[in-house]
């Protein structure tokens, strides 16, 4: 599987696509099992696995629970090179161009590249962008670096330029886990305006009429995580998903 182009399709078929992320230290592995069940019923079209911290030795056991019973593309999210693992489908290649920290521009990718060439693991280089969400995150206290300003789009456009001309494959726009205010629309519409790469968008999107916002504005991808640890609703990820597809809604109507 390829899954970086299953992705792109995707989105050229449904219009944006549905990611779900599920953290390791947010509930335990049956929990995990069962949310990916729902997000398979309910349409998502891949799930993001990863998280800022990981305080559990079972990483890869929770991966390969989910691949038993789940068919969804499984791609790790990493807060750290200590989140990979040879039984998922791809991992996210991330670079944390928004900040200034060297570690996390390059020293971390250069420790952890050699170890997933090793695992024969696709790496799909993606951008990564804190944006000011309202509150302090904890990837933003770990990383120790600043937010973009939410109301200064110019920068975020600036920023996401440069990802282009580097080579990036997909650009991450991420307001963080349980923050405030999500990404604004004006940053995603400046950015679509001005760079060909397709966006994840994530971070504080509660509600289904939020995530259609992002997808109206430029966003690709749209990611959910707190919202569907709360709520374990099948209802709620079909809602989701609908509003996100908006192509696929469109012809269903």
């Amino acid at each position: 599987m390829n899954v970086q182009k299953n992705l792109l399709q995707t989105k050229e078929k449904k219009g944006a696509g549905y990611l779900v992320l599920i953290d390791p230290d947010k509930q335990p592995v049956e929990e995990a099992v069962r949310l990916a069940g729902l997000c398979e019923q309910g349409g998502v079209d891949a799930l993001l696995i990863g998280g800022s911290l990981l305080f559990s030795h079972l990483f890869d056991d929770l991966i390969k629970a989910i691949k038993e019973r789940c068919s969804l593309p499984l791609i790790i999210f990493p807060g750290s090179t200590r989140q990979l693992s040879p039984y998922a489908d791809a991992i996210l290649f991330i670079s944390l161009i928004s900040g200034r920290n060297p570690t996390h521009l390059i020293s971390d990718q250069v420790f952890a590249a050699p170890i997933i060439r090793s695992m024969n693991l696709e790496a799909i280089s993606t951008a990564y962008m804190f944006v000011e969400s309202g509150n302090a995150t904890s990837a933003q206290f770990l990383s120790d670096t600043q937010p973009l300003p939410r109301k200064k789009p110019e920068i975020a456009m600036a920023h996401a330029m440069a990802a282009e001309y580097l080579g990036f494959k997909l650009i991450y726009l991420e307001a963080g886990s349980g923050a405030r205010q999500s990404v604004p629309e004006s940053m995603i519409h400046a950015i679509n305006n001005s760079c060909s790469l397709p966006m994840i968008v994530g971070g504080g999107i509660r509600t289904p009429e939020e995530a259609a916002a992002k997808v109206q504005a430029g966003a690709g991808f749209i990611v959910t995580g707190n919202i569907l640890e709360k709520h374990r609703d099948l209802g709620l990820i079909q809602a989701f998903s609908q509003a996100i597809h908006y192509k696929e809604t469109a012809l269903l109507s």
